[in-house]
């Protein structure tokens, strides 16, 4: 934030408040500064005196007296603090005062636009390749998972200030679009489909395409390259329509083309980490933590997949980042750990490498779910998903769930205009408030100019503090979403934003409200309340509607 962030601040007066009862030394775990399960326990409470009670050899209910009251001098008593309690067996609870919520506005209001965490020390060059689904048809629901949930991590690593980049892999070599060619062949000619070959109806719509271009169907690598071209102009509309754009299109082709595998694996070969057994060629990568060694070459001849990806990952790390994260599905969570071996044989750090690894998506409807298979065309496409539901809806619902949980999308839901559809709730939420400040008129526009000078004449009521503090702790949650790699938490987050509006809103009159400045205070609240959901649907990909 480009304000005085009150929280860090918090968190600075319980530090030195505990450093002064050791004379200046603090050792051992900081002291947390946490919200209490109930109002009643106060604002924000510490747990300072129990780690503290061992050092000073004293009863935590000591020490925990003693700490309050030099938080007292740290904080300037009334002016930050109505009182101090200690409870149970020695927690710190701190029952701010109204002016210090009043400030606390007036930093939300200062951080303007700016309403996210101010940006890490340390900055990484991240790259974040995701989806990378086989171009050999459109993309369903599973790759628009993979879509949604890389899109908002990036989005939240940029956030939180490293340097990212999106790059879509595109596997346009190896035996998957053989057999794509072959099938695309067998329709155009009215051939016999190869074995384990590709039945959707794309695949005759392509080869009528094909066909209708002149092009032979005895030439399979052409009808493999123009069969891969045109699926990925579908693909690169979906993701385009799903808000989803990529800075980079790596194709698997040119890695081969460029001689960069082979490259590669004479690297491995030079650094001793691979053999040839049963004619084939191995890499070692049990010597760093796999659990058994991989083929690299067949025996007859052909790469395998981490052949190309260790090439890949290769030119990744030669291209200058430092943190490298692919995004894979349920079906490669073994292949995480040969990946992570292959960047140590190479010589780069194991560490620098992440897979979050996709569990799957369902689409339900009542009692049904929709199974998905490009091969036999039996799928949802994400394109079919979006026409159903909205691109707001469908990104919701890809990420509301941690992505190493499977999802259930309900579509019923999903469609519903009401409360218990959770996307519709916090974007109602924003449109609400929008309205009233549209009703507002002249008096929001003061509130905006001088939130930071706000000084009414009435207390400020339990949902108005609610509000204010669930606010502060967006730069927390967006910190913490970007550093788990768990755009989920920002969608719990805006739900409880929307709670805690709705709950305001509730107790709280806002236009016409009797009072000194407290119309104002309140379209104030308002308008940060705004700022901040926009600014977490933001990350998500989701929009902010202002009328609903």
């Amino acid at each position: 934030m480009t304000a005085t962030d009150p929280i860090a601040e918090l968190r600075s007066a319980v530090n030195q408040a505990a450093r002064a009862l050791r004379d200046g030394e603090l050792t051992g775990p900081e002291p947390s500064l946490d919200c209490p399960p109930k109002p009643e326990l106060g604002d924000y409470s510490s747990n300072a005196a129990m780690l503290l009670a061992a050092p000073l050899g004293e009863k935590p209910h000591d020490v925990a007296v003693r700490l309050g009251a030099e938080l007292e001098r740290e904080l300037g008593g009334g002016e930050s603090i109505d009182r101090i309690e200690v409870a149970g067996p020695g927690f710190v609870n701190l029952f701010l005062s109204d002016p210090w919520y009043r400030r606390a506005m007036a930093s939300l209001a200062g951080a303007g636009e700016r309403l996210g965490p101010t940006p890490t020390d340390s900055p990484e060059r991240v790259l974040v390749e995701f989806v990378s689904a086989n171009p050999t048809g459109p993309l369903h629901v599973g790759g628009g998972r993979h879509a949604a949930y890389g899109d908002a991590l990036t989005r939240l690593l940029e956030a939180a200030g490293h340097e990212v980049q999106r790059e879509f892999y595109v596997n346009d070599a190896g035996g998957q679009v053989e057999r794509f060619a072959a099938s695309i062949a067998a329709r155009m000619s009215g051939g016999e489909m190869p074995e384990d070959g590709y039945e959707g109806a794309y695949v005759a719509e392509l080869a009528e395409r094909l066909g209708a271009e002149g092009v032979d169907p005895a030439d399979s690598d052409l009808v493999g390259r123009r069969g891969v071209k045109l699926v990925l102009e579908e693909v690169r509309a979906t993701l385009d329509r799903f808000g989803v754009h990529f800075d980079n299109w790596f194709s698997e082709r040119d890695l081969y083309a460029r001689g960069e595998v082979d490259a590669a694996l004479g690297r491995l070969d030079r650094a001793g980490h691979t053999y040839k057994s049963e004619g084939a060629l191995w890499l070692r990568t049990t010597e760093f933590g796999d659990d058994k060694d991989r083929v690299l070459i067949r025996a007859g001849g052909k790469p395998t997949y981490l052949a190309a990806d260790v090439a890949y990952h290769w030119d990744k790390l030669e291209r200058g980042f430092g943190r490298l994260i692919d995004v894979l599905g349920a079906d490669h969570h073994g292949y995480a750990p040969r990946l992570r071996a292959a960047i140590a044989a190479l010589g780069a750090d194991p560490d620098a490498f992440e897979a979050p690894i996709m569990r799957l998506v369902h689409i339900v409807e009542g009692d049904e779910r929709a199974q998905m298979s490009k091969r036999s065309g039996d799928f949802v496409s994400l394109d079919e998903l979006i026409d159903d539901i909205g691109v707001d809806a469908a990104r919701w619902f890809m990420l509301w769930r941690s992505h190493d949980t499977p999802v259930d999308l309900d579509l019923e839901l999903a469609r519903r205009e009401s409360s218990d559809n959770p996307v519709y709730y916090v974007q109602y939420a924003h449109a609400r408030i929008a309205s009233i400040l549209r009703k507002a008129g002249e008096g929001a526009e003061r509130a905006s100019a001088d939130a930071g000078a706000l000084t009414p004449g009435t207390s400020l009521q339990p949902t108005e503090k609610a509000l204010i503090k669930r606010l502060l702790e967006f730069p927390d949650e967006v910190r913490e979403a970007a550093a788990r790699r768990a755009p989920h938490r920002v969608c719990a987050y805006s739900t409880t934003v929307a709670a805690d509006f709705h709950a305001f809103y509730r107790d709280c009159q806002v236009v016409g409200a009797e009072g000194e400045g407290v119309e104002r205070s309140r379209l104030a609240l308002c308008l940060l309340t705004k700022r901040t959901i926009a600014g977490a649907l933001g990350l998500l990909g989701i929009s902010a509607p202002e009328r609903m």
